[in-house]
């Protein structure tokens, strides 16, 4: 027992989440800053950020929804730490495992976004609001290539289970080529998800101040980005653990490095991405996700069981 609530709660759970979280804050905010020829923050303003909003006081707007206004933090949080325990970070193990739960890793990944939705909607600001319904309505356009483009992997190995699936694809290096066109569209979903430059809509601080957080404050915010740092390091640990199993044969120290390096590999796929583009309409990148990233996530998804019938024989 006391082993387990020691990788829950310290390692690899929820204080590594937390430093690893904010290490991740920077990389993306630094490498985004030295893309557009800027400097960028020093290494300790994630950190920096956090105090100072603990520090400060928790305002509730008047006609808020109390409860839920002040628990939907906590679930995002709370969501973001389960997803991580079921994925196979160092070597091919996750810390937990069964059966199926790519399935549930997927959608503990989708209650952030709904927590989103919750906070802001139930915050009963006008900002908030549209901000709630944007991130709720990039929900329905993302999540349906990302989820495909993650389950096409799983058929091909012939298991919903991220640990088996890691196993199989260390073991076949070489079909993991065959994921190449699932790698791009979870990547690109993975913008939507983590709300970045071009899909930056819910939030989009020229129209809508902070979107679905803008009545958020002190210690609560300072949860919502907590959550939102931990989400992002889990998602990229996700993609990383299922298109980029090399090297996990190492020994345990060098195991930990290459996990980091992997993690890091896709945060700055994701900062390079956001600097080369303008963000879209909403329309707009419905329409992407839906025209495009869909369509080629099935096309990922047909390939791959082609795959596994030749593999039958």
């Amino acid at each position: 027992m006391w082993q387990d609530l020691f990788n829950i709660l310290v390692f690899p759970g929820g204080l590594f989440l937390f430093v690893f979280g904010l290490a991740a804050e920077f990389v993306d905010r630094k490498l985004y800053a030295r893309l557009q020829n800027r400097a960028g923050p020093p290494w300790f303003q994630p950190l920096a950020d956090f105090i100072k909003l603990i520090a400060k006081e928790d305002l509730t707007p008047g006609e808020a929804d109390v409860a839920v206004f002040k628990l939907a933090p906590i679930l995002a949080l709370a969501a973001s730490l389960a997803a991580f325990l079921y994925i196979p970070a160092w070597g091919k193990r996750a810390l937990f495992s069964f059966n199926g739960d790519v399935i549930v890793v997927l959608y503990l990944l989708t209650l952030p976004t709904l927590a989103y939705f919750l906070g802001g909607w139930y915050s009963r600001s006008v900002y908030s609001m549209i901000g709630a319904v944007r991130s709720l309505t990039q929900l329905f356009a993302y999540e349906v290539p990302l989820f495909l483009s993650i389950l096409a992997p799983a058929m091909l190995a012939d298991t919903w289970n991220l640990s088996e699936m890691v196993s199989f694809y260390s073991r076949h290096p070489g079909y993991c080529f065959y994921n190449i066109p699932g790698f791009v569209v979870a990547v690109i979903a993975l913008l939507g998800k983590l709300e970045k430059v071009p899909f930056d809509i819910p939030e989009a601080e020229t129209e809508i101040v902070a979107g679905a957080f803008t009545e958020y404050g002190g210690k609560l915010l300072a949860l919502l980005k907590t959550a939102f740092n931990i989400e992002m390091v889990v998602a990229a640990s996700l993609l990383a653990a299922v298109f980029l199993p090399f090297g996990l044969d190492l020994a345990p120290a060098a195991l930990g490095l290459l996990y980091l390096v992997r993690v890091f590999f896709i945060i700055a796929i994701v900062a390079f991405l956001r600097t080369l583009f303008a963000r879209l309409r909403l329309d707009q990148m419905i329409n992407f996700c839906w025209k495009y990233l869909a369509p080629l996530a099935l096309a990922q998804v047909a390939l791959d069981l082609v795959l596994k019938g030749v593999l039958a024989r």
